[in-house]
């Protein structure tokens, strides 16, 4: 793709998002934006009772994002490459796992003022891998935040992420399948990465080094986003 200047990595947690912005950065000399969801000091509170302290945990998560994208919006992003490891719009992924209707429906009137005002990426990268996966990953980079992770919940959170890019249409995505992909330690994985994000020529295009590799979402027949209605989360985790 000509002048790719933006990239998000985007993907459910424990998925590699921020390693992978690393290693990318590497590879295209470039810079990375890194959210600090331990930043946030509602959090803990949110773990201990999801329920109670959902909105305000969402919303520092919103407001935080906006911040950090203003800044980049006064970068001069012909400067060189930025790659990010959240992609500002799948905050409401997480709104509609973790807030009841009426919470909802506030979440939106501030989601949709400041949603209007972001820069959109030039590239999407979606990562997937399966929940065994996922689970075992986050055990090992052992975060303190992310130990009450219930595999109900993960399990949800990457069907609400499969369904969200099943649809998604705003920009170029690229969907890798990285159950069976070792970016950080298999360098002819990220030398293919590179190659495939630079022959990208926009639409939906997949990343599967081995034939048998397939995405994760391709089969699934997903309803139509207006179709999808909000299910109250009884779990805990949140990035």
């Amino acid at each position: 793709m000509e002048n790719l200047r933006y990239i998000t990595i985007e993907g459910p947690i424990g998925v590699g998002k921020t390693s992978l912005v690393e290693l990318l950065a590497c590879e295209f000399n470039g810079k990375t934006l890194i959210e600090d969801a331990e930043g946030n000091p509602f959090l803990p509170r949110f773990y201990g009772d999801t329920r109670k302290h959902a909105l305000q945990t969402q919303l520092f998560f919103l407001l935080n994002r906006y911040q950090q994208q203003k800044e980049l919006a006064q970068q001069d992003l012909f400067d060189g490459v930025i790659i990010s490891d959240y992609l500002f719009a799948k905050d409401r992924i997480f709104a509609y796992l973790n807030l009841d209707e009426n919470e909802l429906a506030l979440y939106e009137q501030v989601y949709r003022l400041l949603d209007a005002k972001i820069r959109k990426p030039d590239l999407v990268i979606y990562l997937q891998a399966s929940t065994d996966v996922l689970l075992d990953r986050i055990r090992q980079r052992a975060k303190t935040f992310e130990r009450d992770i219930k595999e109900e919940y993960l399990l949800r959170l990457i069907d609400s992420y499969n369904r969200y890019f099943f649809y998604y249409n705003d920009t170029p995505l690229l969907v890798v399948n990285t159950t069976e992909i070792d970016f950080v330690n298999n360098e002819a994985d990220l030398k293919g990465l590179a190659k495939k994000i630079k022959s990208m020529k926009g639409g939906k295009e997949y990343f599967m080094p081995m034939a048998s590799r397939e995405p994760l979402f391709e089969a699934v027949d997903y309803p139509k986003p207006t179709e999808i209605k909000h299910e109250e989360d009884n779990g805990t985790g949140h990035r």
